[in-house]
């Protein structure tokens, strides 16, 4: 009659940790967070469960001196084992990945010696020139009273010379983990900022970057919490180079897909 009734308390409580597991998992998916953390959360409720059966289990017959201190050692064993075990199973943290984002981000800095201020000094001068022979022979050829205005995305001078400006500003995307708050092409975000894939359509380059660089500039419709709390943090002014927000400047303007309902930004004085 016991261990029937031990039986039916396993199994009320276990069909109890399940359905508290689940509500926290479709809770966390609601809320963005990742899936390990859906998992661990999950696990949690589980372990709880475990827990308030331990307590309405039979009593153990009482253990003393050398078996007591055996009965301690091997339950510490199979609790580390336990959580060794779940933990070994969840996605692990790669160092490698966190490695190969800093070494991108210190490339750039590295390049910033005097020797590479020199470079990139030179590239500029000769992509300017380039630029004003193009733009003489145009005059030349079209008249006065052709010449078309164009607005422009930053010059952007690299020494490579033949990388492509909307990768180099994804790579920025990706390096300054800008999908942490941000929700782009599905993928990414927590709430903390609008999805991004039409935000081209919304905003010229010049706020872009106002906006990257002066947070406090601008606020996205419906996200008004977020901006009190100063959610975007004002870092990248001094954390990035001019090249480096050019060209992430650059590929959030190319971000133009209508049928994304991007939040309407807002201009504040």
């Amino acid at each position: 009659m016991a261990q029937q009734s031990l039986m039916g308390n396993i199994m009320k409580k276990g069909i109890i940790g399940v359905i508290i597991g689940a509500i926290l998992v479709v809770f966390a998916k609601m809320t963005h967070f990742p899936f390990v953390f859906q998992v661990m959360f999950f696990m949690y409720a589980m372990l709880g469960a475990f827990v308030f059966i331990l307590l309405d289990a039979p009593t153990m017959k009482r253990l003393e001196g050398p078996k007591a201190a055996i009965a301690l050692v091997v339950f510490y064993v199979i609790l580390s084992l336990v959580f060794t075990g779940g933990a070994s199973g969840l996605p692990q943290y790669d160092p490698e990945i966190e490695k190969g984002k800093i070494d991108k981000i210190l490339k750039r800095r590295k390049a910033m010696t005097e020797q590479g201020k020199a470079e990139v000094l030179i590239a500029r001068v000769k992509a300017l020139d380039e630029r004003a022979i193009a733009i003489d022979k145009k005059l030349n050829s079209l008249g006065a009273d052709k010449i078309e205005v164009v607005e422009e995305v930053g010059s952007v001078a690299t020494s490579a010379g033949g990388d492509d400006i909307l990768a180099l500003g994804k790579e920025q995307w990706e390096l300054q983990e800008c999908y942490n708050c941000h929700k782009l092409g599905g993928e990414g975000g927590k709430k903390r900022g609008p999805i991004m894939d039409n935000i081209g359509s919304l905003m010229t380059p010049a706020q872009l970057r106002e906006k990257i660089l002066y947070p406090k500039t601008w606020m996205a419709e419906g996200f008004d919490k977020q901006y009190k709390k100063g959610k975007m943090p004002d870092k990248y002014k001094d954390l990035m180079f001019d090249e480096e927000i050019d060209v992430l400047v650059a590929f959030l303007a190319s971000l133009k897909d209508t049928s994304v309902d991007t939040p309407k930004p807002i201009k504040m004085n």
